[in-house]
């Protein structure tokens, strides 16, 4: 497991580098306002991903719509709960850069095993 943690953090590792690039490239092109950019960047990163972790890090899980919302729908836990923990942290004194890092660490973790367990577990092990 501990291989796969690594491959799925160099995996979000291009995801961000993707997300960032398209932020960069369209506010100062001036094709759009930071926060579409943003949001746009966010989730092209998301389906970067979404295709790395299905072709390296649970490759043989198979990269099936239903692998596909489970990952955009951990995706999406993992924003809220990375907004809470900024949050958290600013709130009780931490600079938000210090907040930020330490959000993106826990929700490394936290999305890791919830793709592992779910959005890319094999059917049976889905089961209740």
């Amino acid at each position: 497991m501990g291989n796969r943690f690594f491959q799925y953090a160099a995996v979000g590792a291009v995801a961000t580098a993707a997300h960032y690039a398209i932020l960069v490239g369209l506010v100062e092109a001036g094709l759009l306002a930071p926060q579409r950019a943003a949001a746009l960047g966010a989730w092209v990163g998301a389906q970067v991903a979404f295709a790395g972790n299905a072709a390296f890090t649970f490759r043989g899980a198979g990269a099936t719509v239903g692998a596909w919302l489970r990952f955009q729908i951990t995706a999406v836990v993992g924003a809220m709960l990375s907004f809470a923990l900024v949050a958290l942290g600013v709130r009780i004194g931490l600079h938000y850069l210090l907040a930020q890092i330490a959000a993106t660490l826990i929700n490394l973790g936290v999305t890791f095993e919830i793709n592992r367990r779910w959005s890319f577990a094999s059917p049976t092990l889905r089961r209740p």
